[in-house]
């Protein structure tokens, strides 16, 4: 078993977009095609990809990741089921990486990561998910997946009309439950931003039939904890799905002091992006492993093999995998959550194209979606994705 090839190249992911604290007009995203040959006379190749709210990482994969990755080859690639280990590959790929410091080279190597996992599945003639289950699970995997609509995000000239007719598309799409961005009005006082924001919720809610339970809300780590108490006040009598990322992601005092105050569910984790920071949060941020939801890349996490190791830590902290929803909406999270039995995963049916959004051929009813039985992850059923892998 060897790594044969690597090619990387970066794209636009842009969107002309904004949440509370970025825009994405200037987005881009790594792609990579990694090329595995079994010594059988087989050879499948897998892509790869970051999701959004991370840049393109050229130079981290052509001066590290990639030479290492290259070196790869062995008996540390092959699984006991005789198919492509890609944790063996991750080891040549951290080989003379000190701990910590896990920002941007998590983004790298998750990309890598996420080409080893489709290549691996590819070889083995399953769909991620069934090999997955089948490594994991003992073969045992979810018949669909629940999956949100995330949008509401803001741009100029959106207004309430503009928000509810987004809301009301992903409805006739399919989606039951949506989620909206909040706390984006930059250098407005937190009582008009506040105002502003209940406006907008009340607007999706009535939409909604007035089913909180319907809804999210993301402020994307803009809120300071008098913010995030102020807002958590005014939205307790919603009953919202969750409030997700209202303060900065390792802000694990001010999360407690939140999770203190606001009973309902919590959302966050989408910017810790390894296994020491999704521990150091469980350990101190004063979530309830009843009701909170933790939503952990693998994208930009160090990918799944890094995954793997955090679902086990948090079944060691009493933490069940159906309250991991991770970010991204991306075919590989989503196949992750099928095959490891998450609690679903979150979907972008309009934005960060190609990249958001699953399979052509996969209906979404009533926010639940069946996975296709295709080798790999899948790209290759989703047509515009595709477009740009194969290129590689």
């Amino acid at each position: 078993m060897r790594v044969a090839s690597v090619r990387d190249g970066v794209v636009p992911i842009a969107s002309a977009i904004a949440n509370a604290y970025i825009d994405f007009s200037r987005m881009t995203a790594s792609v990579v095609a990694v090329t595995v040959e079994d010594g059988q006379g087989r050879s499948a190749t897998g892509y790869g990809f970051n999701s959004n709210g991370r840049y393109a990482q050229p130079g981290l994969l052509r001066e590290r990741f990639i030479p290492r990755l290259l070196e790869a080859q062995g008996d540390a690639l092959v699984h006991a089921d005789g198919g492509l280990e890609p944790a063996g590959a991750w080891a040549c790929m951290m080989r003379n990486e000190k701990p910590g410091g896990h920002g941007e080279r998590s983004v790298a190597v998750g990309v890598l990561d996420m080409a080893l996992w489709d290549a691996a599945a590819k070889l083995a003639g399953k769909p991620l998910w069934r090999l997955l289950a089948d490594r994991y699970r003992g073969g045992e995997a979810d018949e669909t997946a629940w999956i949100y609509a995330a949008g509401g995000y803001y741009y100029p000239g959106k207004g309430l009309d503009e928000l509810v007719t987004e809301m009301r598309r992903y409805l006739d799409m399919g989606y039951s439950v949506v989620k909206m961005k909040i706390g984006g009005a930059p250098g407005t006082p937190i009582k008009d931003a506040l105002k502003l924001d209940i406006a907008r919720i009340e607007a999706v809610l009535t939409l909604l039939g007035g089913d909180g339970s319907r809804l999210c809300v993301d402020v994307n780590g803009r809120f300071g904890l008098h913010a995030a108490l102020a807002y958590g006040a005014a939205l307790a009598p919603y009953k919202l799905r969750w409030y997700e990322e209202p303060l900065d992601p390792l802000d694990y005092a001010t999360h407690a002091t939140l999770a203190e105050h606001y009973a309902a569910p919590i959302a966050t984790g989408e910017n810790l992006f390894s296994l020491q920071d999704a521990r150091n949060l469980i350990r101190h941020g004063g979530l309830r492993p009843d009701r909170d939801i933790l939503q952990f890349d693998p994208a930009l996490s160090y990918g799944l093999v890094e995954y793997l190791r955090t679902l086990n830590m948090l079944q060691e902290h009493g933490w069940s995998p159906r309250r991991c929803v991770p970010h991204g909406g991306h075919q590989f999270a989503l196949n992750i959550a099928v095959g490891l039995g998450l609690g679903g995963n979150e979907s972008y049916p309009e934005v960060f194209a190609p990249f958001g959004g699953f399979a052509d051929s996969t209906p979404v009813e009533d926010s639940r979606i069946r996975m296709p039985d295709l080798p790999g992850i899948g790209f290759e059923a989703k047509s515009s994705l595709w477009a740009v892998l194969k290129g590689l």
